[in-house]
């Protein structure tokens, strides 16, 4: 019968010899900053000024760990661990009580015992990238002072950083302590301050626990779970090289990128919309696939492939021997929608075709002309994601570039037209990006790369013209009514302009504010205007077809295109 032990336990029996931690090699690395380190001296130091008795928990530790038997797996906790065995090694190295420097060094390290069968050896055993340079300038007496005078590029992983950095911090704030009060921090520490101990010999049952648990410190994500369940029991001779590969490909997407993946994956493999938390979906869709013999394969098929096509996508930064820059400017186009649907199909694409740059090229243009037009009629997330999954399940079955879910009806070819043809600027999520694809397509170029938060949409006719002023001359008020917002009488400017210059007359207009320095644009759309000496109903009437016309034909979106 599996036996759950939870208890309430003073710091000065966490760091004895009632437990020896290991932190396992699926494990996260350290990676608690000062913040979270100096929140928690500061909230033990203001624990301090209340009463002696009043007991102060600093959070909770999960282990598998056998009863009666010391040596215990860190589920959830190592942060917390971690941080007290560093702030124990800086007040051991800052004391000049000899026995206080002794009971912190047993705080840290089991000095062995004869009798009892107990051997020399630290408390915490960090992750083995981390381990020995832990048990050398932390856990040994004297090293901190070594530790702190580490150059930054002698620190291997960004936990070695995170440990030489916090332990900086607490030397910095207790260094211009006396003795006592630091005495008096230690005694705080030692027995008023608990952690709740959750203990389980199964390392299921630990992750149901800490699954539904909130601990204090960094949130555990759901692929810190799916990495214990997948990684934890892996023989030995496995479990450290797929736990880098792991954490490799965490660090090249980001903590939050990389939980970003698993909701992808789900996409890919399921195919069906999120009903509920990932944490309960990706086992029962995804993860279920897989059998325990071969949890590997998750992890090299689908994992790893995945994620660099993921890393792909977001760097934009694909490399092949010849067409990498179209590649990657479809993924750049791509980059500026107000959604991530698309991204799925575009990892699929990566992932099943990263070495043929001229199929790529035709998929990922049959991509943006998909999403482009769900982005301009602000189709909703529920019939967007669907049609992306129905794409998915046919580039499952074979379908390439011919795939159905490609192609856009009559009505939705329709609906796109009559939103290009409205009140553009009104539609502020999308004017800016259908603009810089039509300059693109008025340059007749692969594109240009734009710095986009500098890209401003302004308006040729101004929107409050001033009164006796030549633009009252040449449109009545319908006619302002008319076009003021509309496509023709937009353009690009590549730097925010003086307000007061938008109500210039034309010509003027044209020299102090759609110009630069050289007194050209730098955008094909901008530039048509400059040629222009009348800005009238007819001109604007002429260059709304001109450029309607080009954007059905970019897109493909006349009736005989489908």
């Amino acid at each position: 019968m599996k036996q759950l032990q939870a208890s309430e336990v003073p710091l000065h029996k966490v760091f004895s010899s009632d437990y020896h931690f290991k932190i396992p090699d699926y494990q996260r690395p350290y990676a608690w900053e000062q913040d979270q380190a100096g929140q928690l001296l500061d909230d033990v130091v203001e624990s301090m000024a209340r009463s002696a008795d009043e007991p102060y928990f600093l959070g909770s530790l999960i282990l598998v760990k056998q009863a009666g038997v010391a040596s215990a797996d860190v589920i959830d906790g190592q942060q917390r661990l971690t941080t007290l065995t560093i702030l124990f090694a800086v007040l051991r190295d800052l004391t000049a009580v000899h026995e206080l420097q002794t009971e912190l060094s047993d705080f840290i390290r089991e000095r062995g015992s004869l009798s009892q069968g107990l051997k020399p050896e630290p408390r915490l055993a960090l992750r083995p990238k981390d381990r020995q340079f832990f048990a050398t300038h932390v856990q040994v007496p004297g090293a901190i002072g070594g530790l702190l005078e580490l150059k930054p590029d002698s620190l291997k992983t960004d936990a070695q950083k995170a440990i030489q950095a916090n332990a900086r911090l607490f030397w910095e704030q207790l260094s211009d302590w006396d003795d006592g009060d630091r005495l008096a921090l230690v005694q705080r520490l030692s027995t008023q301050t608990w952690l709740v101990v959750v203990s389980t010999p199964d390392l299921d049952s630990a992750h149901r626990i800490f699954s539904v648990m909130n601990a204090r410190g960094l949130d555990l994500s759901p692929t810190d779970i799916f990495k214990a369940q997948l990684i934890g029991d892996l023989p030995d001779d496995q479990s450290a090289a797929y736990a880098e590969r792991w954490e490799n490909a965490e660090e090249d997407l980001g903590r939050t990128g990389f939980v970003e993946l698993f909701i992808h994956l789900r996409m890919l493999v399921a195919k069906t919309r999120a009903k509920r938390e990932l944490l309960k979906e990706f086992p029962e869709q995804v993860l279920s696939k897989y059998t325990p013999g071969n949890k590997t394969e998750f992890i090299d098929d689908l994992l790893l492939p995945y994620a660099a096509a993921l890393e792909t996508i977001n760097s934009q930064q694909y490399e092949a021997t010849a067409g990498a820059e179209a590649v990657n400017q479809w993924l750049r186009r791509l980059g500026q929608l107000d959604n991530s649907d698309w991204r799925p199909p575009a990892m699929w694409a990566l992932r099943h075709h990263a070495d043929d740059p001229a199929w790529l090229d035709a998929f990922l243009r049959h991509l943006e002309r998909l999403a482009a037009a769900m982005f301009i009629c602000r189709t909703y997330t529920t019939p967007r994601a669907q049609r992306y999954i129905d794409l998915l399940g046919q580039l499952d079955e074979g379908a390439g570039l011919d795939a159905p879910a490609f192609s856009l009806s009559q009505n939705e070819r329709a609906e796109t037209i009559t939103r290009l043809s409205g009140d553009l600027y009104l539609e502020s999520k999308t004017r800016k990006y259908v603009l810089l694809r039509l300059d693109e397509m008025l340059a007749n170029t692969s594109g240009a790369t734009y710095q986009h938060g500098l890209i401003t949409v302004e308006h040729v006719l101004p929107q409050h013209p001033a009164q006796g002023s030549q633009w009252l001359e040449w449109f009545t008020d319908d006619e302002r009514a008319t076009w003021t917002h509309r496509l023709a009488n937009l353009v690009l400017l590549n730097r925010a302009k003086n307000a007061e210059a938008q109500n210039y007359e034309f010509e003027l207009k044209k020299q102090k504010y759609f110009t630069g320095k050289a007194g050209t644009s730098n955008f094909a759309l901008t530039s048509q205007v400059l040629n222009h000496t009348v800005w009238a109903p007819t001109e604007l009437e002429a260059r709304q077809l001109q450029l309607l016309q080009t954007l059905r034909a970019g897109w493909r979106l006349s009736d005989d295109d489908a």
